[in-house]
This record gives C-alpha cells, sequence and structure tokens, in this order.
C-alpha cells in the first residue's frame, strides 16, 4: 500500500480527517483538485465572512454619528471589498498548505476517482493519470450550489454564491432566491453596499425558513427595516434574461397571484447537491440515496475500507460537522473508541446583521414531540451591553421541558450571538438544568448575560424584564 489513508477532497472534513489521521501515526495523503481547505474556505465560510465584515464596517461608518462621531461620506469600493475576501481566502488556504507539510501530509493533485481493489486515480490538470493505494479511503468531496430547473445557472445573469463572491461590479439591483444562511447572508452584504434586494423564498415562514418561527419573524421585521423585499411562500415560474435585466415571474403560493420583478442580477440560493458524481462511488457498489452516501455511525459505507463525510452524506451540510465526522472517522479506524455524533446538538449560525444562532428544536417541534415546555424569552432592548453597542434588535429564546428541566432548544438572533451559541451546546451537551443555567452567573455587561435571563424568564425568576 501506498498509504494508510488517502482522503478525497481537502474541505472542513477532508483536510480536519487526514490531520489527524497523521497525529495518529498513519501515513496520510489527500487528493484535491482545486485549493486546499476546499469550498468553505476558498469560496464559502471564511470569505464570505470577510464580505460581511466589510459590510458591516460600512454601516458602522454611515451610522458614526449614532456613537458621537462625525465622519465624511463613506464610499463602498466593490472591487476592494472582494480582492480583500479572496486575499483572506488565499491566506487561509496557505495556512492549510502549512499544516500539511508540518504534519508531513501529501498532496495529491488533481482529480480523484475510486476504483477496485483500495485505490484511487487521480488525473492531474494536464491529463496525466497516476493510481494510489490505502488501507483506507475516505471521500470528502462535499457539495455545490443546486440548480433550479426553472432558474438555470449561467454564470453572468443568474448566479450562484461562486460567482457572487467574485463579480467585475456591482449589481444595482439583486433578486435573491432562497432564503436560508447563504441567501441571507448574501441579502445582507449587497443590501448594505447600496444594491437593492430582493429575497423570493419558497418556504411560508420566510427567511431562515428552518430557524424558530420568532427568530424568522424578527429578521423577516428588521431586513425590511434595512430596506430589502420579501417575497415569503413564493415559487419563481420562470426567469427572463434580457440583454441588460433578468425578469422574476414569480407566484405567490397561497393566493396564486403573480407578480414580475426585474433586477440586473439573480442569486440562486437554493441550497446544494452533493458532489457524488464521477466519484466512482457507482463503480464499486456503494450504496446511495439521492445521490448521499448512505454510512452508519462511523461513516463506513458497505464496502469495507471505504468511508464517507462531510456534505455527501445525510445530515447538517455544516463545516462543523464535517470536521466533526473526519475526526471521529479516523479515531474508529485507528482502534479508539470515539463517541458518534448527537445530530440533535449541532449549532447552526446565519451571519447576516442581526446574527442567528440556534441549537436543538424550535418551539413548534418541541410541542410536536409532546413536550410540556417551559418557554423564556430576553430581549435585547433590555441588555446593557446591547444598548451600549447600539444592537438592541433580537432576542435570546430558551425552550425547556417542563419535567426535567432540560434545555430542548435555544434561539438567538442579534448582535454577536453565533459567538454565544457555544455555551448552549455545551449546556445540552451536559445535561444542565435551566435552574442550573439560571445560578450560571454571567459577566456583566455582556450580551451572553441574556443566555442567564431568558432562563429565569422560563421559570418567573427574571430580574431585568
Amino acid at each position: 500500500m501506498d498509504f494508510d489513508i488517502i482522503v478525497v477532497g481537502s474541505g472542513p472534513g477532508g483536510y480536519v480527517a487526514a490531520i489527524r489521521a497523521s497525529q495518529l501515526g498513519m501515513k496520510t495523503a489527500v487528493v484535491e483538485r482545486e485549493s486546499l481547505g476546499g469550498i468553505c474556505l476558498n469560496w464559502g465560510c471564511i470569505p464570505t465572512k470577510a464580505l460581511l465584515k466589510s459590510a458591516q464596517v460600512f454601516n458602522y461608518i454611515n451610522h458614526a454619528e449614532d456613537y458621537g462621531i462625525s465622519i465624511s461620506e463613506a464610499k463602498a469600493d466593490f472591487g476592494k471589498m472582494i480582492k480583500r475576501s479572496r486575499d483572506v481566502a488565499n491566506g487561509m488556504s496557505k495556512g492549510i498548505q502549512f499544516l500539511f507539510r508540518k504534519n508531513k501530509i501529501q498532496v495529491l493533485d488533481g482529480h480523484g476517482k475510486l476504483v477496485r481493489g483500495k485505490k484511487v486515480e487521480v488525473k492531474d490538470k494536464d491529463g496525466n493519470t497516476k493510481t494510489y493505494s490505502a488501507k483506507h479511503i475516505i471521500v470528502a468531496t462535499g457539495a455545490r450550489a443546486r440548480e433550479l430547473p426553472n432558474i438555470p445557472i449561467d454564470g453572468k445573469k443568474i448566479i450562484e454564491y461562486r460567482k457572487a463572491m467574485s463579480l467585475e461590479s456591482q449589481p444595482k439591483t439583486m433578486a435573491v432566491v432562497g432564503a436560508g444562511a447563504i441567501g441571507s447572508e448574501f441579502a445582507y452584504f449587497y443590501n448594505s453596499i447600496g444594491t437593492k434586494v430582493t429575497i423570493i423564498e419558497y418556504m411560508e415562514q420566510g427567511l431562515v425558513p428552518r430557524e424558530d418561527a420568532d427568530v424568522s419573524k424578527e429578521l423577516g421585521k428588521v431586513f425590511k427595516k434595512q430596506g430589502m423585499e420579501v417575497m415569503a411562500n413564493s415559487a419563481v415560474q420562470s426567469v427572463e434574461v434580457g440583454k441588460d435585466k433578468c425578469t422574476l415571474l414569480v407566484k405567490n403560493n397561497k393566493t396564486g397571484k403573480e407578480a414580475k420583478v426585474e433586477v440586473d442580477v439573480v442569486l440562486s440560493a437554493a441550497g446544494i447537491t452533493p458532489n457524488t458524481e464521477n466519484v466512482g462511488l457507482e463503480t464499486l457498489g456503494i450504496k446511495m440515496d439521492k445521490g448521499y452516501v448512505l454510512v452508519d455511525e462511523f461513516y463506513n459505507t458497505n464496502v469495507p475500507g471505504i468511508y464517507a463525510i462531510g456534505d455527501i452524506v445525510p445530515g447538517p451540510a455544516l463545516a462543523h460537522v464535517a470536521s466533526a465526522e473526519g475526526i471521529i472517522c479516523v479515531e474508529k479506524i485507528a482502534g479508539m473508541n470515539p463517541e458518534p455524533i448527537d445530530y440533535n446538538n449541532i449549532p447552526s449560525c446565519t451571519y447576516c446583521i442581526p446574527e442567528v444562532a440556534s441549537v436543538g428544536m424550535t418551539e413548534a417541534q418541541a410541542k410536536e414531540a409532546g413536550y410540556e415546555l417551559k418557554v423564556g424569552k430576553f430581549p435585547f432592548s433590555a441588555s446593557g451591553k446591547a444598548s451600549a453597542a447600539g444592537a438592541k434588535e433580537g432576542f435570546v429564546k430558551l425552550i425547556f421541558d417542563a419535567k426535567y428541566g432540560e434545555l430542548l432548544g435555544g434561539h438567538m438572533i442579534g448582535y454577536n450571538v453565533t459567538e454565544m451559541v457555544a455555551e448552549l451546546v455545551a449546556v445540552r451537551k451536559l445535561e444542565t438544568t435551566g435552574h442550573e443555567l439560571i445560578k450560571t452567573i454571567h459577566p456583566h455587561p455582556t450580551m451572553s448575560e441574556a443566555i442567564m435571563e431568558a432562563a429565569a424568564a422560563a421559570y418567573d425568576e427574571v430580574i431585568h424584564l
């Protein structure tokens, strides 16, 4: 065997799995056809956050008077914002190169395809092919933007997230189809720098439709206040691409009423699809369902020695989930006894402003599951730190099982809440009760006090409301 482990794909699942394998003494290689770090690092998590930070700084400058600061008019330089984002991504990719050298991981440049006999065929950009063997092969090829049949992506007028991060010029108007995390983040960014944004979401709940209904409603109010138009419970029937404009025919799912929306650019953000084609999975007889690879709790496929992690397996398509899956997969291969992931305790974050973060059940899901609930909500308008920061929008909402005090779900919208949600993940992991959370002293003044106060509100002990 050439290697103990070959990992196909170097995203947050693949590169983390490779580093952990090397730490555990295994000779490791990673196959990558583009840049190390995968979509997340190069075109997703990292560069989008750089763009969002630019938008946030621009908003701060435009509202400097609110903080007692006089400043001349600010202008958003779209090209420089895009360049900064790309520079951040490139720097992070170089960081992965360093980690691979440090951990003696060999990079096999090219497109990887599984062949029989625990082998990976790697074709480089010049068409040259070389085959490598390994005791174990982990497939971590990630996902790409899902293309809707009536919204054909052409990369010019109808674009997906990669192109949205590298447009040559800022559009004056944009329609964002899909109001999940990707759609909401790009809508916020482009609206903040002056693009007129219309958001079209199929689900009745509207923005971030998988979040708690109260969070979705609050974000909708804020986005409308920021100047965005939100068309919820609506479907795009067709897109007509003209020389300068795109015309979308949008139908309301409830009323049947149709409306036309004319914009410069359409951003399709209607989910993702797994990259499981042309990887050789079918050749090996690996079982799949609707394009997703079927695995057990330690990411074994039905073929011994072949594993799959990340966005190509069923479950949340999130970078931190892929990384955790990669570590557990490798530790099990190494003969350790890792604890399987509890997929009911996965944090979810959306990085628009205000931010959204959650873990566990929504209130509706908890009721549907038959729990008797205690629900507490604490608005940031009552938070001293939020008032001082000029960020009073949003709230913390906690849902407890009334019988045992278990935290069933936590939902937050507001300033910096993506940095706060890990506390709730730990609370659920450690099976901490609502009363224990109330008695956990939180520093003052901080945004995190709202977690303690929301818990207290659920038990009618809240002080600052």
